[in-house]
């Protein structure tokens, strides 16, 4: 059976990685990536490098995170499915309604999978969407561009407090509990680094997060 990223299931389980946007511009800031997390300094690895466009650096990161968790949470397809989770929660207090302002206005309650599915399908939408994350170098990215990020990143970490609420004795029968935790401390560095999540958004996961980044 194929790993990927050390993660044990088959790798047809799993959507297609995102590219890195913004073409060689975008390659280079993701080498600078590699580079600072393999010093193992998660803190200096998620500041902006000198001299570079705060939108060119968050929409190479989003990608980034994006994939990370895609692929985390591909390994639970098994686990998680509308039996096992018929609604997106994190622990019995928290629970996210579904909606996308585009195709679906109303915020609806689904299954977890289901969220997290049409979660993923808005994210890639926005991702192939040259106008709001532009695939060549000097083109400018919208004025709101921030705002779609800080969504995008609110989103996502729903998926993370549903996984550790939830699914977590599964990633650790899979030994994937240092992969998620490592992905989920990166993340965070990120989030706060750059402020893109509320305070309150990060209730359900924010005794791990004091432990975590202090």
């Amino acid at each position: 059976m194929t790993s990927l990223f050390g993660l044990g299931r088959d790798a047809k389980t799993f959507r297609p990685r995102k590219s890195t946007p913004v073409g060689s511009k975008g390659l280079t800031l993701k080498r600078h990536i590699e580079a600072t997390l393999g010093s193992g300094n998660i803190r200096e690895a998620v500041q902006l490098p000198p001299g570079e466009d705060l939108n060119e650096w968050l929409a190479v990161n989003t990608v980034d995170f994006y994939n990370a968790i895609s692929v985390l949470f591909g390994t639970l397809e098994e686990f998680c499915t509308a039996s096992s989770c018929p609604v997106m929660s994190a622990g019995p207090k928290y629970e996210y309604l579904w909606a996308d302002g585009v195709k679906v206005k109303k915020p609806t309650r689904l299954s977890a999978p289901e969220y997290i599915n049409n979660l993923f399908d808005w994210i890639e939408s926005q991702m192939d969407d040259a106008r709001i994350f532009p695939q060549q170098y000097g083109i400018p990215f919208p004025p709101n561009f921030t705002d779609v990020v800080r969504t995008m990143f609110k989103r996502l970490f729903r998926v993370y407090a549903h996984i550790y609420h939830t699914h977590f004795r599964s990633i650790c029968s899979l030994g994937e509990e240092a992969h998620l935790n490592t992905c989920f401390k990166h993340f965070m560095y990120f989030t706060q680094a750059f402020n893109l999540v509320d305070s309150k958004e990060l209730v359900p996961l924010q005794e791990l997060i004091d432990q975590m980044v202090s």
